[in-house]
């Protein structure tokens, strides 16, 4: 027994030892697959030496490189590993730049939207690009050299002779499936479960690896074309029992209820202002003073939350007017616009309203133009409608937002006169990355002016930085917001009217640019440091926290100076508005902020905030706000919530739950 063992080991010995040796280009090409994505991971979220991502990353690659053998003249397979080089090479760059921007990983479904990647060039080149992010190149250069080197050496000629490519394919083949149930076997299970629902890119990529999840992300990006085969009854169950519960919340009336009902609303999605800019002046000049007015006079909620995903903008118009959140595959202006929704565009139409959006760039931009028309607008008057006069930022083809605000009073002129009430949507773009075209923009200089001996010396401070830029593209973008509310004044558009004003997501700025910003010292002209007094560490969920975005709620006709400090994400809008305008969706997942002080705000990635904690679901770790005490029953309670929001959710957006349901309940009726 024991002859027969040595003898099986020696076998398998002297087969892998040949197989090693007589593959070289295949294992050159594996193992500086292997080096790219551990420099992504550096580059990324930093884990260098957890050994399970580079063993599942081992494994993809050796069963990619399995289908090799297939060629039969060795020489040939340079074909396979110089198309895949290119195209992991693609992924790495591709989420080196993505993980910049938004702090996460890319994902398959994103080439559905590569259309949209066009328009925004200029902002990727000029604010994302980085030296780091063409570091990989060097991956297919290496291969194709050790592929000319052992041609040269005539390498696969001798390969030819001692060529076993059916014992090599299996070799291959067999490992790979070792590899796969060893890998399997030590997954935890909050890693099964985010494998499965995919939410959480960061840590899967992380955990498991950048090309098992980038498998694993191919496969999820055709669950719209699979959905009805499975998972079907188990989503429906979970929609069912959600929204059961959902009606057991008791609604309270408060004294904003119905207070509005009847009036116009005029809604302005601000591009990327975020409400940190609303707290900064500059040698005196306040950065925002329209908003500032606005917030005042008007009903302010100062800890509001864009819910967004890889749809960015379009994600929080969806958000806006669902009460849903974003799909966690894909988005849902491009991968799910034929589905059925509940909007308030068409809840209003139930209520007499007549429902428009417009927006300066062209309609098919996120794939407006179908969208829009599928959540009920009535009309959308996009880049066709207007004389491109003033172009500022996005590739300087879109209209500036203060031409597009001054041509639009004439269309809403119209409408006002022809339809009461009336529900409209103002899509702003010059506060969008990468805010280079600041010489068109009124003077703001963000510098730090001090007195020294009785002489005022000017401090650079913010002069010439990313956030310099936005700060200024910031002050215009209020600027035209001001000059718009004026506009509709004149016109007496104001009257009978609500304006109603939201950041859409914050601008994704490097977290350098928040340190100088915080962390600036005038007198001796630098940056202090964790050592000195007055330092703010712009942590993690520093960081995280100053990505609030205003939301503002404002008549003319009546004064509120009401500011809301409860947490607040952007399904809630839905069920706040309706309280004021007497509407209400059965399929909302919010609530009414103005009648609750306590409310969980859940994230597309599974982080959530609540008043006294903000939970990083990437590390199952949180930040406690005030010193307070937080239970474990706490964190697990509002776990379990987010999962649950986040899942059922995109069940009912896959699914296409709701016209299910009510296509059901016609049946029933009729």
């Amino acid at each position: 027994m024991k002859r027969k063992l040595k003898q099986l080991y020696l076998i398998i010995k002297n087969n892998y030892k040949n197989y090693f040796k007589t593959n070289v280009l295949m294992f050159c090409f594996i193992f500086s697959c292997l080096i790219n994505s551990t420099l992504l991971r550096i580059y990324t979220v930093g884990n260098t030496f957890e050994i399970k991502p580079i063993i599942a990353d081992f494994t993809i690659l050796l069963l990619f490189s399995s289908f090799s053998f297939l060629y039969k003249k060795p020489e040939k397979r340079i074909k396979l590993f110089m198309i895949l080089s290119v195209i992991l090479t693609g992924l790495c760059i591709t989420n080196s730049i993505y993980y910049s921007y938004y702090a996460s990983f890319a994902s398959v479904s994103l080439l559905t939207t590569s259309t949209q990647i066009v328009n925004v060039s200029d902002a990727v080149i000029k604010d994302v690009l980085e030296f780091k992010d063409i570091t990989f190149i060097w991956q297919p250069l290496f291969i194709y050299f050790i592929h000319i080197r052992l041609t040269k050496r005539k390498f696969y000629m001798k390969q030819k002779a001692i060529e076993k490519r059916k014992e090599y394919l299996k070799a291959s083949l067999i490992s790979s499936f070792i590899l796969i149930v060893g890998i399997a076997i030590t997954l935890t299970p909050v890693e099964i479960n985010r494998f499965a629902k995919m939410w959480n890119r960061e840590f899967l990529a992380s955990k498991i690896g950048l090309y098992t999840y980038h498998l694993n992300d191919l496969i999820q990006s055709l669950q719209p074309k699979i959905n009805n085969l499975f998972g079907y009854d188990n989503a429906v169950k979970e929609f069912n029992e959600f929204y059961q519960e959902k009606e057991k919340e008791t609604h309270t009336e408060n004294e904003f209820t119905n207070i509005f009902e009847g009036k116009n609303i005029i809604v302005i999605h601000a591009e990327s202002i975020q409400t940190l800019t609303m707290d900064l002046s500059f040698n005196g000049l306040e950065m925002t003073p329209n908003l500032n007015k606005l917030a005042n006079e008007g009903i302010f909620f100062n800890k509001f939350y864009a819910q967004v995903a890889v749809g960015n903008s379009s994600d929080s118009e969806f958000t806006f007017n669902t009460s849903l959140l974003p799909a966690s595959s894909g988005t849902v202006f491009v991968s799910y616009f034929d589905r059925e929704y509940v909007t308030i565009p068409k809840i209003l139409k139930e209520k007499g309203y007549y429902s428009f959006s417009m927006h300066a760039n062209n309609g098919t931009f996120w794939n407006r133009l179908t969208m829009h028309e599928n959540m009920g607008y009535d009309i959308f008057y996009h880049k066709n409608y207007y004389n491109i006069d003033e172009t500022i930022g996005f590739n300087s083809t879109a209209l500036s937002d203060k031409s597009f605000f001054k041509q639009s009073i004439k269309y809403i002129k119209e409408i006002s006169d022809n339809n009461q009430p009336y529900y409209g949507t103002m899509i702003m773009l010059s506060n969008h990355t990468p805010f280079d075209d600041t010489e068109l923009f009124d003077e703001y200089p963000v510098d730090y002016k001090i007195e020294n001996n009785g002489e005022i010396i000017s401090r650079p401070y913010l002069e010439g930085t990313s956030m310099g830029k936005y700060f200024r593209s910031v002050h215009y973008a209020d600027q035209a917001i001001g000059q718009f509310i004026n506009d509709l004044d004149q016109e007496g558009l104001l009257e009978n009217t609500v304006i109603v004003i939201y950041g859409d997501h914050d601008t994704r700025m490097p977290e350098e640019e928040y340190n100088i910003l915080y962390n600036y010292d005038p007198i001796n002209d630098r940056l202090l440091t964790e050592n000195d007094e007055g330092y703010v560490d712009v942590d993690y969920y520093k960081y995280e926290m100053d990505k609030a975005v205003p939301f503002i709620i404002w008549s003319k006709d009546q004064t509120f100076n009401k500011t809301v400090n409860t947490p607040m994400g952007m399904i809630d809008v839905l069920p706040t508005l309706g309280n004021m305008f007497n509407f209400q969706s059965e399929y909302a997942m919010g609530h009414d902020i103005l009648s609750t002080t306590s409310n969980t705000v859940v994230f597309t990635n599974g982080n959530y905030l609540t008043n006294e904690v903000y939970y990083n679901n990437q590390k199952s770790e949180f930040y406690v706000f005030d010193n307070q005490t937080i239970s474990d029953d706490y964190i697990e309670k509002n776990n379990e919530y987010a999962t649950k929001l986040i899942q059922v959710s995109n069940n009912i957006i896959t699914h296409d739950l709701i016209r299910d349901k009510e296509e059901k309940e016609k049946l029933k009726e009729g």
